[in-house]
């Protein structure tokens, strides 16, 4: 099933019920929030999850695999009304206080698929941070380990996305776009995530827009589905100029 998802920090209860109003007046045809897990922030992604739900949408919230505790139960699994999560390695914590085991996702997945069979678990795929032999392994071991589909890392580059539709051909898909404005928001996603834009990529609005609006249109050409990461721009700056693609 084809689906548009936007993805929404919960910074805290106030802000993200804000950016749900937002997100039902522009979009309102938009069903599904996904949602990060910060730890920085005092939401956790279930927590922001079950404010989504309360309002209507399906919620896809993230679950760290190194956060997980062999002894302890899955983070979600008795969630009323859940029915997805998205698993994903997980960065290391902002402090030695936040205890991490070595998980692997599909370690994680394969936990879910077990212990919470009701749940479909989604899986990362990050073509950015490894060599591409590295990942297309590493998505192999998702697909067996039970994952039923993959939300990709923000793409920028309508090349790339061609390549990593061949590599993801018979799998369930959420393509991530987002927006990159300025150079200190463009060094970031090239620092922090290995990022490589491509030579006549411009840290604009309204290129970003048109970007997404390529790759959208792809996407329904496709029969696939996406979802939309507005970081560090106003909600309806972003999401207003897609609205009539924001459907299926």
């Amino acid at each position: 099933m084809s689906r548009i998802a936007i993805e929404l920090i919960p910074r805290d209860t106030q802000s993200l019920t804000e950016d749900l109003a937002t997100v039902r007046q522009i979009a309102p045809d938009v069903t599904t929030i996904n949602l990060p897990d910060l730890l920085r922030l005092p939401l956790r992604s279930w927590e922001g999850a079950a404010l989504a739900q309360g309002q209507g949408y399906a919620a896809i919230p993230h679950i760290r695999a190194i956060d997980i505790d062999p002894d302890a139960p899955l983070p979600c699994a008795e969630q009323e009304g859940l029915r997805e999560i998205l698993v994903i390695a997980g960065d290391p914590p902002p402090d030695s206080t936040h205890r991490i085991w070595p998980n692997s996702s599909a370690d994680i997945i394969t936990r879910y698929r077990r212990e919470a069979p009701h749940l479909t678990v989604y899986a990362a795929f990050d073509p950015y941070r490894r060599a591409p032999w590295q990942e297309l392994e590493t998505i192999q071991q998702k697909r067996d380990a039970g994952a039923a589909g993959f939300f990709t890392q923000p793409l920028f580059d309508r090349r790339l996305f061609d390549l990593c539709a061949s590599w993801l051909e018979n799998d369930q898909v959420f393509w991530g776009l987002s927006p990159v404005i300025g150079p200190k928001s463009r060094a970031y996603w090239e620092r922090v995530n290995h990022v490589v834009f491509p030579s006549d990529f411009e840290p604009r609005l309204d290129a970003n827009i048109a970007f997404a609006r390529t790759i959208l249109e792809a996407v329904h050409a496709r029969g696939e589905s996406a979802y939309l990461m507005p970081l560090r721009v106003p909600l309806a700056d972003y999401l207003t100029p897609l609205r009539d693609l924001l459907t299926f």
